[in-house]
C-alpha cells in the first residue's frame, strides 16, 4: 500500500509539474515565507523543476535567523547574571551576537540549558526555586500559543521564579514590510503552513487586494509545494489575485480559535527588531501587563552595546530576498554549519544552511 501511495503521489507530481510548464508564460518571481518550506524546496530540488521563467526566493521565515544581534546580546547578558538559568531551543545557542554566543557563555560557566519546549523550562523553574529561570521565547505565531499557555500555567501555579524574554514575531507585518521595501518585485507568495494553522488565511488578504500578488498557503510535502506553485501560476496568468489554501488538512480560513485566544490573553502587539531589516512596526509580541511579572525585559536590568553585523555577511540581504547564499563570498568557505558567521547558516531552517546541505550553491 505504501508503494501504491508513493507511486500515486509521484504520478500526481509529474502532472502538476507538467501543468506549471505548460501554463506559466510570464516572468514570475515567487517567495516562500517559511523556513520549513525553504528546506523542503531545497531538499527536493523543486527550484530545479521549475521552468526558467519562474524564480523562487526565500524570505524571512526562519525565526532563529531573524532574531536581531541586539536580542541575542540581551539573552547573553541574562545568562551572565548570578542565580539565573537561561533556557533556549538548541539552534539559538549557536547564533552569533555582537561579540559572543550563548554557547560561548555556557562554556565560560553560565548556566544555559537546551530545552525542547517551554514546558521543559517551566519544569526547571519548579525544580530550582532558588534560581531565576528565563526562557528565550522566539518564533512566530506557531510557537507563541505554547508560551502563552505556559505563562497561564505559571500564573495558576504561582511560580515566582519563571520569566520569558519575549522575542516572538508575527508574519503578516513583515510580509508587508518586505513588499513596501520594493527591493524585490514579487508575483506570488507561498504562505507559511504552520503559522497559517494558527492565524488562518484571512490575514494575508491585504496582499492580494492591495499589491496584486497571488497568495497560496502550502503544506510541506513536495507535492504540497508543487500544488501551491501551480495555483499561484494560475492566478498570475489570469491576473486574478486572491488567497487560496492548498493545505486544507492543516489550515482553516479563520485559523485556530483556541490558540488565538491564548495569544490574546497573554500578549499584545509591539514593534520588533528583525535582523537585516530593523524595527518593523506592529510585527512583534510582548507580554501584556496582566502577566508582566513573568517578563524578563521588565524584571531584569539588561544592558547591551550597540550591535554590529559580521563583516561580509549577507544574511540580512538573504532574509529580505535581495540576495541568495551564492551571492555571499563567505558562504561555504569561512561560513559553514560547523563554523557559522551568520544566523542563516546556524538554524536547520536557515536559507544558507539549506543551500549548503542540499547543494543550492550551484542550483537555479
Amino acid at each position: 500500500m505504501k508503494f501504491v501511495d508513493e507511486f500515486r503521489d509521484a504520478n500526481r507530481a509529474l502532472q502538476v509539474i507538467e501543468y506549471i510548464h505548460n501554463t506559466s508564460r510570464r516572468q514570475t518571481r515567487l517567495m516562500e515565507f517559511c523556513g520549513g518550506h525553504t528546506v523542503s524546496i531545497m531538499k527536493n530540488g523543486i527550484r530545479q523543476l521549475m521552468p526558467k521563467n519562474i524564480e523562487m526566493l526565500s524570505g524571512p521565515g526562519c525565526p532563529v535567523c531573524v532574531t536581531s544581534t541586539t536580542d541575542i546580546d540581551r539573552a547573553i547578558a541574562l545568562a551572565d547574571l548570578t542565580d539565573v538559568i537561561v533556557t533556549s531551543f538548541g539552534d539559538m545557542i549557536r547564533v552569533p551576537g555582537n561579540q559572543s554566543t550563548l554557547q560561548i557563555a555556557k562554556a565560560k560557566g553560565s548556566d544555559i540549558r537546551v530545552v525542547y519546549s517551554v514546558l521543559d523550562a517551566l519544569r526547571i523553574a519548579r525544580e530550582n526555586p532558588e534560581k531565576r529561570v528565563v526562557f528565550i521565547g522566539i518564533g512566530f505565531e506557531t510557537t507563541a500559543p505554547t508560551v502563552a499557555a505556559a505563562l497561564i500555567q505559571a500564573e495558576r501555579d504561582n511560580i515566582q521564579n519563571f520569566f520569558v524574554l519575549c522575542l516572538h514575531k508575527v508574519c503578516p507585518p513583515i510580509m508587508k514590510a518586505i513588499l513596501d521595501l520594493g527591493e524585490v518585485r514579487l508575483n506570488g507568495i507561498v504562505c507559511p503552513g504552520h503559522v497559517s494553522a494558527v492565524i488562518g488565511s484571512r490575514p494575508y488578504e491585504f496582499i492580494a487586494r492591495d499589491y496584486n500578488i497571488a497568495c497560496v498557503v502550502s503544506g510541506f510535502e513536495p507535492l504540497d509545494i508543487l500544488q501551491a506553485v501551480a495555483m499561484l501560476v494560475k492566478q498570475i496568468e489570469k491576473e486574478k489575485y486572491s488567497v487560496e489554501i492548498a493545505y486544507r488538512r492543516g489550515v482553516k480560513v479563520d485559523g485556530n480559535p483556541q490558540a488565538l485566544k491564548l495569544m490574546d490573553q497573554v500578549f499584545e502587539i509591539s514593534d520588533a527588531d528583525w535582523r537585516g531589516i530593523g524595527i518593523v512596526p506592529a510585527s512583534g509580541l510582548r507580554i501584556n501587563r496582566n502577566y508582566q511579572r513573568f517578563d524578563a525585559e521588565t524584571n531584569f536590568d539588561i544592558r547591551t552595546n550597540p550591535a554590529n553585523e559580521p563583516a561580509g555577511c549577507q544574511c540580512g540581504n538573504i532574509l529580505r530576498g535581495a540576495s541568495t547564499p551564492k551571492d555571499c563570498k563567505l558562504f561555504g568557505f569561512s561560513c559553514t554549519p560547523e563554523h557559522p558567521i551568520g544566523p542563516c547558516m546556524v538554524s536547520t531552517e536557515g536559507t544558507c544552511a539549506a543551500y549548503y546541505q542540499y547543494g543550492g550553491k550551484i542550483g537555479h
